[in-house]
């Protein structure tokens, strides 16, 4: 009866065990990036444990590298992003670049107060923007002290694909990240369908419309989150590299695509290009959804999976960016 007992009581300590080590759904948030970063991935708790602590270090990196400021340029990570920066700053004709730092200096964007600045003042700024004024090899960047690079528009991306492929990695067969509006898919969504993505309105509450995806990135560019109003004029923080002034023409880009840092960078470029089209030309596996100025949709590129319309869908979560998400039924 003992060894009975025993036995039994072992089983039990054995099966709780298993159970307890089960794959299951895991949600958390961290703050990087100066935003809420969202994570639900499908894997067993030992496994969440170590992909907490996976992306806790890549997330923290980031941060640290391309902290706004920051003058360290010959690190790898500062390499192969300037790298993917300088591509895609050629391929828009400078319309991506990440010497704008000085213009959002200007104009308040960067601990404001925010103004309009003066002509004087907007012609002086501008003789230190350019991409094609930093010498590049393989030792570093040499930047002119001068200026000053904003990594703003492309490292979420990439950090949140970093932190993706260390998640498939360690086995996360399944998962979703979001960095205020930076995110990336993979597998199925918890009902088991692709992931559902809101892309919100930028003037209205609700959605322009939700993409059905998985095993992709997505990213978000919009005059509707850090700007100010004078005399009816909005005035953002997506600045137009060759004027000086805030972009015209658009009011939100969202970007879809295998690569996030991609997505990321390619939604500046296409909000502040007069040829978005041609721009997308250049990279056919991703796909552009915009909305003009005047409020008309459109979509460029590869095509995915979109449900459009002005829509409210009660309990997404929108608190972390523009991108929302929640399972659709």
């Amino acid at each position: 009866m003992k060894l009975t007992a025993l036995l039994t009581s072992l089983i039990l300590e054995l099966a709780a065990l298993g159970c307890g080590n089960a794959p299951s759904w895991h949600k958390t948030s961290f703050l990087y990036f100066d935003t809420v970063c969202e994570v639900q991935v499908f894997c067993p708790r030992s496994v969440y444990i170590h992909a907490r602590e996976d992306i806790d270090r890549i997330f923290a990196d980031i941060d640290r590298v391309f902290a706004p400021g920051k003058k360290e340029y010959s690190t790898p990570e500062v390499r192969a992003l300037f790298a993917l920066a300088l591509e895609i700053h050629r391929h828009s004709q400078g319309c991506f670049d990440i010497t704008v730092a000085p213009l959002s200096e200007l104009w308040g964007f960067h601990g404001g107060p925010l103004r309009i600045p003066t002509p004087e003042a907007q012609r002086a700024a501008l003789q230190h923007v350019g991409m094609t004024k930093i010498k590049f090899d393989e030792t570093g960047l040499s930047v002119p002290a001068s200026m000053a690079l904003d990594w703003g528009g492309i490292a979420k991306g990439y950090g949140i694909d970093q932190a993706a492929q260390a998640l498939k990695a360690r086995g996360v067969a399944r998962g979703f990240l979001n960095a205020g509006g930076d995110m990336f898919c993979w597998g199925s969504n918890p009902q088991g369908r692709p992931w559902q993505i809101g892309i919100k309105h930028p003037r209205e509450e609700g959605y322009v419309g939700v993409l059905s995806i998985r095993d992709l990135g997505a990213a978000t560019t919009g005059d509707y989150q850090r700007y100010f109003m004078q005399k009816g004029v909005r005035y953002h923080h997506v600045f137009d590299p060759r004027t000086g002034f805030p972009a015209r023409g658009k009011q939100s880009v969202t970007v879809v695509g295998p690569e996030t840092s991609l997505c990321d960078a390619l939604s500046t470029a296409l909000f502040v290009s007069e040829s978005p089209e041609k721009i997308l030309a250049r990279y056919p596996e991703y796909g552009a959804f915009l909305v003009y100025a005047d409020g008309e949709p459109a979509s460029l590129g590869k095509p995915f999976p979109f449900r459009p319309g002005l829509m409210r869908i009660p309990g997404t979560i929108s608190g972390a960016g523009p991108n929302a998400w929640r399972p659709v039924e």
